[in-house]
């Protein structure tokens, strides 16, 4: 009887050792994981702007949407308030205008464009980029919400992505909605202006591989032919959950 509990005993603290290894293995993993992602984890957001000209633009005055969230807070304003923007001309005078609903960016120009040549239209094209960190993870999986993009978003829709989007890992949710912009220049009937701006949102770590997840918002306005003084109707388009979400929760 003594030999047969000395037996049971000892099998007993054996699995009980291997139990507590297998514990200690998968809780140490576990905090290896979390630190290596917590360690590693970055968050930044990139904005960008593209104006295309064919012909001479003069008087040009442009209020475009400044990507924020749904509380009208934008991760660029500091950004563009100090003039930390890429790509503008020296003739171009870029300031915030608060509307009181959100904030826009105005853009003045005495003149956009070039002067045809040889009778050759002359295509100038003028792409601004702000480049920020986040302080804090930024909701990829639901951006319209928790994030910054182009605002008023009016009349949103889910529509199926687009072709692009297919080089993007993870479960996309994809969307398109109507905005507008203001532009207010004179110009010859020949001359015409393309307006695009683009926000993204991404977060980036490393645990074994890099990995990442983000979100992108784009608005256009349609070709503008001769001149224009008013508000122009653009389309907004967002592709939502990119890339992994397997991560641990923070």
């Amino acid at each position: 009887m003594g030999e047969f509990m000395d037996k049971v005993i000892k099998v007993a603290l054996g699995l009980f050792i291997v139990i507590l290894v297998v514990f200690v293995s998968i809780v140490s993993y576990m905090i290896y994981v979390d630190t290596m992602y917590r360690d590693s984890l970055s968050s930044n957001y990139e904005y960008s702007c593209t104006i295309s000209t064919e012909g001479v633009l003069s008087n040009v005055t442009l209020f475009l949407p400044v990507p924020a969230d749904i509380q009208g807070n934008s991760p660029v304003i500091a950004q563009i308030s100090s003039q930390d923007i890429s790509g503008v001309p020296a003739n171009w005078n870029l300031t915030l205008f608060d509307t009181g609903k959100g904030t826009l960016l105005q853009v003045a120009a005495p003149v956009i464009g070039q002067s045809p040549a040889n009778g050759n239209a002359q295509p100038v094209t003028v792409s601004l980029t702000v480049n920020v960190s986040s302080p804090a993870l930024i909701d990829t999986a639901s951006p319209v919400a928790h994030a910054a993009v182009f605002r008023p978003v009016q009349n949103i829709q889910t529509v199926s992505c687009p072709a692009d989007a297919a080089a993007f890992a993870g479960n996309l949710s994809c969307y398109q909605y109507q905005t507008s912009i203001y532009a207010d220049y004179t110009a010859a009937p020949t001359a015409s202006l393309a307006i695009s701006a683009g926000v993204t949102g991404t977060n980036s770590w490393k645990i074994f591989s890099p990995a990442s997840n983000g979100y992108r918002n784009t608005i256009s306005v349609p070709t503008l032919h001769g001149e224009n003084h008013g508000w122009v109707n653009a389309v907004g388009g967002i592709v939502a959950g990119i890339g992994s979400y397997d991560v641990p929760s923070i």
